[in-house]
């Protein structure tokens, strides 16, 4: 199988409230996939039945190509986006209590959080209290007790909550690490920068439904508007208005010390070379370069041609 985890046409209301409608996802193997939508789109409902917190009205879930059952949950990290630490108990302790009902022995728990401890710098933590940490301290702790019985699937909600960047970027760099091992990741988040440094592949719930998915770079080719971005030394002081004519310029502005003219146009078709050429013969092109959107870009235009964002 090629897929760690398939969706089929999942339906979930509570009451009268649909949480979602018919979604069907295929999450590839060893990959990192991106679950987007606008807050209470569904996100955390679809992540609560894959956990089986909560189980579909209809249709099916199917993990590593067999119908998902409660044996399952061992293949499985969940770092959810409210953490739940006991406050009051000491790092290690805890750790190990944790690990433990993740199924691990205690001898191989301790050699496993021995090494996360010094992976990520934070030995002298043991003995400390929850309590005692910073909220991002915590969330080390947290992701150590997610990843540590090294499941085939990982799901990260809102990951970064709580880090600053140095930590934030460590973290990145570690789920990054899991992936090349042959961990699957689902990744849930608002931020979309880290959509464009992690996600090879997204999908995108709005009020219960999907309404897009797929690989985030054939998404990016697909929402492609014709628009350019060009820099470019004239050679008449009048090419300005002259290309104002000529094309759809969205933007424009001349740098005097540089003597550049940089402007964003729309171009009625794809004929590039033609409209570089003509460029060529009137300036000096310092820049033509194809504007692709990015995934924040994207998820706003599709949200919004949907209904309303609500945030």
């Amino acid at each position: 199988m090629n897929n760690i985890l398939v969706t089929q046409q999942v339906t979930k209301q509570f009451g009268n409230h649909t949480a979602l409608k018919n979604v069907s996802l295929e999450i590839p193997k060893n990959s990192i996939y991106g679950l987007l939508g606008p807050n209470g789109a569904g996100k955390t409902t679809l992540i609560r039945i894959i956990n089986q917190i909560t189980y579909p009205d209809q249709g099916k879930v199917f993990f590593d190509g067999e119908p998902l059952k409660p044996h399952h949950i061992a293949q499985i990290g969940y770092l959810p986006e409210e953490r739940g630490l006991y406050k009051s108990m000491k790092v290690g302790e805890q750790a190990l209590y944790l690990a433990q009902l993740k199924g691990l022995s205690k001898q191989d728990a301790k050699a496993k959080l021995k090494f996360w401890f010094e992976r990520l710098e934070i030995g002298d933590w043991w003995n400390k209290k929850i309590q005692e940490l910073s909220k991002g301290m915590a969330q080390k702790i947290q992701f150590i007790v997610t990843v540590l019985h090294e499941p085939k699937l990982l799901i990260f909600d809102e990951p970064f909550s709580g880090f600053d960047p140095i930590n934030a970027n460590i973290i990145k760099d570690e789920i990054l690490e899991l992936k090349e091992n042959g961990t699957s990741i689902i990744f849930s988040t608002h931020r979309m920068e880290s959509v464009e440094e992690l996600c090879e592949y997204i999908a995108l719930i709005h009020q219960s439904e999907k309404i897009l998915d797929g690989k985030l770079s054939d998404i990016k080719k697909a929402y492609k508007n014709n628009i350019y971005d060009v820099s470019l030394q004239p050679r008449t002081p009048d090419l300005l208005n002259e290309l104002k004519e000529k094309f759809q310029m969205l933007s424009s502005d001349y740098d005097q010390e540089e003597k550049q003219l940089n402007f964003s146009i729309q171009l009625a078709s794809g004929d590039s070379s033609t409209i570089l050429s003509y460029l060529s013969s009137k300036a000096m092109v310092n820049r033509f370069i194809e504007t692709i959107p990015s995934a924040n870009e994207i998820f706003i235009r599709t949200v919004q041609s949907k209904g309303v964002l609500h945030e």
